[in-house]
């Protein structure tokens, strides 16, 4: 029979812990609530302008690709910059391990000291991370750069196209439902309650209490609205 503390570490080493979802996180939230919200905003703002109900559609669906396109372009250039950027550290600590392995070895030992460990034991511990991998030891421990956390230029573009387009849908679909004359308030109130259980949604996800991650959401989309609103219906009445 496996003995229990052998099992409470096989446990523990497949343990998932928050930080692991970040990355796809980040981006999956922040593509749909963008979606939500400029499509709740700009089709919120057409129809206060008391313009027809296909030709909210319209602006609502150009909205759609336009935004999604454009999320997927940012995110792309952005987390390209960075991958650039580590691939840049990634290339001067090989160079750094060529070129002067002893000092490259006393740095691993001086951050291992720091972090606690005796002397000699840090030089064990340099020594046979170095001979494992001398490469990922620099990265992790003296750059914090991991494969695990290592950006996706393309994913990260994906994600955000996608959940922007998924979150887009929503308030275009209360478009479509709603009552005549009540075009604005329809989609105001189901987008509103949709960015409300997303705020919620990814708080919990993130490990953060829901309240505050909804309320937070909530407060910023109404503001949003509101301003979109004030204007269609400012250049409906001159019109």
């Amino acid at each position: 029979m496996r003995p229990k503390h052998l099992n409470s570490v096989a446990r523990r080493h497949h343990e998932r812990h928050v930080g692991e979802r970040v990355g796809w996180l980040r981006a999956a939230v922040l593509g749909a609530n963008d979606g939500i919200l400029s499509t709740a905003g700009l089709v919120i703002g057409v129809a206060s302008a008391e313009a027809a109900r296909s030709n909210v559609v319209i602006a609502g669906v150009a909205g759609l690709v336009a935004g999604a396109l454009s999320m997927a372009a940012g995110e792309y250039v952005s987390v390209s910059s960075q991958t650039d950027a580590e691939n840049a550290e990634r290339d001067l600590e090989k160079h750094e391990l060529a070129t002067d392995a002893h000092g490259e070895r006393e740095e691993l030992v001086g951050i291992y000291v720091g972090r606690g460990l005796e002397r000699s034991l840090a030089e064990q511990v340099a020594d046979q991370l170095t001979a494992h991998d001398a490469l990922g030891a620099h990265l992790r421990d003296e750059l914090g750069l991991t494969e695990e956390q290592r950006p996706r230029p393309l994913q990260a573009a994906l994600t955000s196209a996608l959940c922007f387009s998924l979150g887009a849908a929503l308030p275009l679909l209360a478009v479509l439902l709603a009552a005549p004359g009540q075009l604005a308030l329809t989609v105001a109130i189901a987008s509103l309650t949709s960015l409300a259980v997303l705020g919620a949604i990814a708080a919990r996800t993130g490990g953060a209490r829901m309240l505050p991650g909804a309320l937070r959401v909530l407060v910023w989309s109404s503001l949003a609205m509101l301003a979109t609103a004030a204007i269609g219906h400012l250049f409906g009445v001159n019109g």
